[in-house]
């Protein structure tokens, strides 16, 4: 039999579902492994052993009484250190808010503990959530899970390292500009960055209260839809029988496939492309001018109001931040409250160009990211190869986030190399659909 903690998280449902498996017998290889790991304290900032242990025993009786809550109950899980749990601390990875207690549970986290989720712990994070790289020399920085001298992505690096490393069976992940997809591609993980307002935030630490979202980080896309439909509180879409035989795809040429797209992961895209046509969809290339624009817009919308969200407290207690981090925040204080509007009001109309000219289609498809993780301690030593190679991190991710669309990473057979499908704004369901039909033909 696999292994529990290789097991996907939809896996272990059915497994408890079937009696092969005891929800506390789950837990408990999770909640050993983790303290078995010498690297576990750099991937969560705390493990909530008792209330596991409860939850997971609760999950147990309910399944020995055939009164199961649904496909996941039983299954553990981690969440990123922004999503509010009662009487636990949530710090944002950020000194700045040490000792800070949730006074209640996240919706997302109270919708998932009513569907018999279980809890393992919270993980830790970029700074918070404001860059892609998943460096954090102030908390803890998760290692990657093929080079510990890589960066792990972020800003959702600890979520991902759970997975990768066998210490979550999946784990829940915030995305502003690409911090649920850029950890997962570089982890080679399954990462849904939902659209904006599909899920309940309240309870959430706020980066960018315009463009945060909340995704989860997996193994399957199966298990991407269900944690998504468990966090909302409603049903998973059926994956059975979905097929790629005539679905039509385009590959987006602007910005994502640029100069700045670097070899491999442009090879491992354009394999997996080519691995969907030959699975039967209809695959166009396309070019798309008003993705230039929006992503023009970056600067004033993100740090705009990230600064308008943090500067008050950054100001106060900025001495505690890691430098790059705390100026990118800084960066917003010039953005003007015209500057802002203006860019919301063009982001909007480019937002309509662009569903027109991708109506037709059922998804989109580009890299997941540009490029491979750079070293840590080079970017820990140069400012400015930090700077740059977070904005190439973020690069393809955070169109999604500025066209207000929906997006799906699954991994190829290279390491740390992706591929992305993007959706219809609030089209999560037939995502997840083309999704599972194509992750088998995208793993080769």
């Amino acid at each position: 039999m696999t292994e529990v903690t290789k097991m996907s998280a939809a896996e272990i449902g059915r497994r408890i579902e079937t009696g092969a498996l005891d929800a506390r017998e789950a837990t408990e290889a999770y909640l050993s492994a983790i303290d078995a790991n010498g690297d576990a304290a750099r991937i969560y900032t705390r493990v909530l052993h008792d209330s596991a242990r409860r939850e997971a025993a609760a999950a147990a009786d309910r399944a020995k009484r055939g009164l199961r809550r649904g496909p996941l109950d039983g299954a553990p899980i981690s969440w990123k250190d922004l999503f509010d749990t009662a009487g636990d601390v949530t710090e944002s990875g950020s000194a700045m808010l040490k000792g800070r207690v949730s006074p209640a549970d996240a919706t997302v986290v109270a919708n998932a503990r009513r569907a018999g989720v279980v809890s393992l712990g919270k993980t830790h994070m970029t700074e918070l959530a404001f860059s892609g790289l998943g460096l954090n020399p102030m908390t803890a920085t998760p290692p990657n899970r093929f080079d510990p001298a890589l960066a792990p992505g972020g800003s959702s690096s600890g979520a991902a390292a759970s997975v990768a490393f066998d210490l979550a069976s999946a784990a829940i992940g915030s995305d502003t500009g690409g911090s649920v997809r850029v950890p997962s591609t570089w982890n080679s993980l399954v990462g849904l960055k939902t659209t904006h307002g599909y899920l309940p935030d309240d309870g959430v630490i706020f980066l960018c209260p315009g463009f945060d979202t909340i995704g989860p980080l997996c193994r399957t896309v199966e298990d991407a839809a269900l944690l998504t439909a468990t966090m909302a509180g409603g049903r998973a879409p059926d994956l059975e029988g979905a097929s790629l035989k005539g679905a039509r795809l385009a590959v987006l040429e602007t910005v994502a496939l640029g100069e700045d797209c670097r070899d491999e992961p442009r090879a491992a895209f354009e394999a997996a492309v080519a691995a969907l046509a030959r699975a039967g969809a209809v695959v166009e290339r396309i070019e798309a001018p008003e993705v230039a624009e929006v992503i023009s817009l970056s600067a004033p919308l993100f740090t705009g109001e990230a600064w308008a969200e943090w500067g008050e407290t950054i100001e106060e207690k900025g001495d505690l931040m890691f430098a790059p981090i705390r100026e990118r925040f800084r960066a917003g204080a010039k953005v003007t409250a015209a500057g802002y509007l203006r860019a919301a009001k063009r982001m909007r109309q480019l937002r309509a160009k662009w569903n027109a000219r991708v109506a037709a289609y059922d998804a989109v498809l580009i890299p997941s990211c540009p490029i491979l993780p750079p070293n840590v301690e080079r970017l820990l030593a140069d400012k400015a190869f930090f700077a740059s190679e977070n904005l190439l991190t973020l690069q393809n991710t955070r169109i999604g986030n500025l066209l207000g669309l929906c997006a799906l990473t699954l991994p190829t057979p290279t390491p740390s190399c992706g591929i992305m499908l993007m959706g219809k704004p609030f089209g999560e369901a037939a995502l997840c659909r083309i999704g599972a039909a194509a992750e088998a033909v995208v793993a080769g």
